[in-house]
């Protein structure tokens, strides 16, 4: 047992952006979206209790059609592992770091009243998770390069 190690991520939250499907040259889909998750948080000096978000990378490899359902404030469920890549930075030259989930499963939650419930990989589940704030402006510099064949994880 000493040799085995996990790496797992479980995340349910909500869409910052629609999902951008791209193809590498060879044709393989890579599907990215941001994914929002909040957690409530009581303020030490204040005692008031306050909202938290976390912004996630999240990219989808070898689902074509998946962009068309994951848009903007939908609800889902993401299961995959973590990876860190690095790129060089356009402007500075410097090298940067990127930590994204790559997902296995993705499940779009809510009721059917919701627009959600579609699933892929599975059945729809349901979930009391609240809105996130809005995502940030910015843009991740490494996350709209262009997508290679060297991205591909296997």
């Amino acid at each position: 047992m000493a040799n085995r190690s996990v790496n797992k991520v479980i995340l349910i939250g909500h869409l910052g952006r629609d999902a951008e499907t791209r193809f590498t040259p060879s044709g393989v889909p890579v599907t990215r979206f941001t994914l929002a998750t909040n957690r409530r948080v009581k303020d030490a000096s204040t005692g008031e209790w306050k909202d938290e978000t976390d912004w996630h990378n999240i990219t989808v490899w070898r689902q074509e059609n998946l962009a068309q359902y994951l848009t903007k404030g939908k609800q889902v469920y993401v299961e995959g592992r973590l990876q860190t890549r690095s790129y060089d930075d356009r402007e500075s030259g410097q090298k940067r770091y990127i930590t994204e989930v790559v997902a296995e499963e993705v499940f779009l939650l809510g009721s059917r009243g919701d627009a959600g419930g579609e699933s892929f990989e599975g059945g729809s589940r349901a979930s009391g998770v609240p809105k996130p704030r809005p995502e940030p402006a910015a843009e991740e510099p490494g996350l709209s390069g262009t997508v290679t064949d060297d991205d591909v994880p296997f």
